[in-house]
């Protein structure tokens, strides 16, 4: 008697069964691209975030608060893995806690006091600077070849940094005028590109394994961070609206987007959930503009065709 075929199932031979298993929709292309939207809805959040925070919170003191939510949420939700990892976490410590903190807590700490003296548009539009940096950083750490067209691809994108900086007047260009937050900004996405060039060489270890370990680092050296800021007088105790957004920041862009990030790149690779990343800034932007009322001028649409197309 032939065997009955089972659901998701061709016969072959009269015993042989080839089976042919749909894959869930959780686990499909189509959900990791959706995933890295996600994300970059949220890391365009945050920008929007920085400017609603300036007021209710000090900028340390958010960073702090951020990254000790996050780990926090990390070790509630994912302490198996990482006590299941940690034999080979623990001789990287130093690694990742470099990374952490060059990554995480203070990229926040500039894009947080950035946020004081430039506009949501501007933080938004210059994280786009972020893929020109890691670019050139592999070339200068690790002599990664660069093609003619990647670097006039850099060459233009760099112009659409300067012209953001310059708020699109070349006069500000010639007298070398930019403003303080737009040069925090840069200088915040240069030590991004670092920590992402840094990761290249990470030990094989769980994502997950690494992400509560650079939390956790994050947090603890946002501490003296703290300290400085209450030494110099600028130190801010959240307000009901700062612990708000404190609370929305852990959530989205420090915590459910990482998570979402890492799934998609299970999914479908580096480079394809990494080309998607650009419409960050994008995202940044628009936001800004429809939930803050800020002027979206001529100088910030041509910063944004020049990362798009660099």
């Amino acid at each position: 008697m032939p065997i009955a075929n089972p659901p998701d199932a061709k016969l072959v031979t009269g015993t042989e069964i080839v089976t042919t298993a749909k894959v869930s929709f959780t686990e499909s292309p189509g959900f990791a691209y959706l995933l890295v939207v996600f994300t970059t809805l949220c890391w365009g959040a945050n920008a929007v975030f920085g400017q609603m925070v300036v007021g209710e919170v000090s900028p340390m003191a958010i960073v702090a608060l951020r990254w000790f939510g996050v780990a926090l949420l990390l070790l509630v939700f994912f302490n198996k893995p990482v006590r299941r990892d940690w034999p080979n976490l623990k001789p990287h410590l130093w690694f990742f806690s470099l990374m952490g903190v060059i990554g995480y807590s203070a990229f926040n700490g500039l894009f947080y006091v950035a946020a004081h003296t430039t506009s949501g548009v501007n933080v938004g539009i210059l994280q786009g600077a972020i893929p020109v940096f890691v670019l050139i950083g592999a070339f200068l750490a690790y002599r990664t070849p660069v093609t003619p067209l990647q670097m006039a691809g850099v060459v233009l994108a760099f112009g659409g940094v300067v012209v953001v900086a310059a708020s699109g007047d070349i006069a500000n260009l010639l007298v070398l005028s930019f403003n303080t937050g737009d040069i925090l900004m840069i200088i915040a996405c240069m030590l991004y590109s670092a920590y992402t060039v840094g990761l290249r060489k990470r030990p094989q270890v769980s994502a997950m394994g690494m992400f509560t370990v650079m939390a956790g680092a994050a947090f603890l050296a946002s501490l003296p961070m703290v300290a400085v800021e209450y030494a110099m007088g600028q130190f801010l105790a959240p307000s009901l609206k700062g612990w708000i957004i404190a609370g929305l920041v852990t959530l989205f862009p420090s915590f459910l987007a990482q998570l979402a990030f890492i799934h998609a790149v299970k999914l479908i690779g580096p480079g394809r959930a990494g080309v998607m990343v650009n419409l960050a800034p994008v995202f940044a932007a628009g936001m800004a503009v429809l939930i803050l009322g800020e002027p979206f001028r001529f100088f910030h649409g041509v910063a944004l065709v020049a990362y798009h197309d660099g």
